[in-house]
């Protein structure tokens, strides 16, 4: 079972062993706020999620939750929800940003993951949610999709595409 948690020191491993995999295969780790300060140096990094939610310089207040397989005990992925949007999340970045980690793709589990940060969407008061990602990025799409995204156009961004979809929570 997918559940979403907040970041505490019974994770630390479930993070290291997360994060590890993904800096192994040299890709860009998504959302954003889960390589924004070294997940190394654990105090600082959890501290990071607490002051995120009270709003940090420059960012929007935003919860960070990472996607736990209860039955494996692993964390296959983040979710990072934007309580709400700035001139530039509503041009591109929008409420939510996901990532699932590389040996965990193609199983669904960003999809569940969207599911369940839409319901803490809810909780925030949030009756519309931007999500955005890049036209070539299929699965994401995809998962969106699922989780009733309609898209609204596409923009392109320093030469990327961007589709930007809105999921109705009312």
């Amino acid at each position: 079972m997918l559940v979403l948690v907040k970041l505490s020191n019974e994770y630390r491993t479930h993070l290291n062993e997360m994060m590890d995999e993904w800096f192994l295969a040299k890709e860009k780790i998504v959302p954003y706020s889960i390589r924004r300060i070294d997940y190394k140096d654990f105090e600082k990094y959890l501290q990071g999620f607490e002051e995120e939610e009270h709003g940090v310089p420059g960012f929007v207040p935003a919860t960070t939750f990472f996607g736990l397989d209860t039955e494996r005990n692993i964390f296959i992925g983040a979710v990072n929800i934007r309580h709400h949007l700035n001139e530039s999340l509503l041009l591109n970045g929008g409420h939510i940003g996901d990532g699932v980690r590389p040996s965990e793709r193609r199983k669904g589990y960003a999809t569940k993951m969207i599911a369940l940060a839409l319901d803490e969407c809810r909780k925030l008061g949030i009756d519309r949610v931007l999500m955005v990602c890049d036209k070539s990025n299929i699965g994401s799409a995809k998962s969106i999709i699922n989780n009733g995204g309609v898209l609204e156009n596409e923009i392109e961004i320093d030469g990327n595409v961007e589709q930007r979809y809105w999921i109705s929570l009312i």
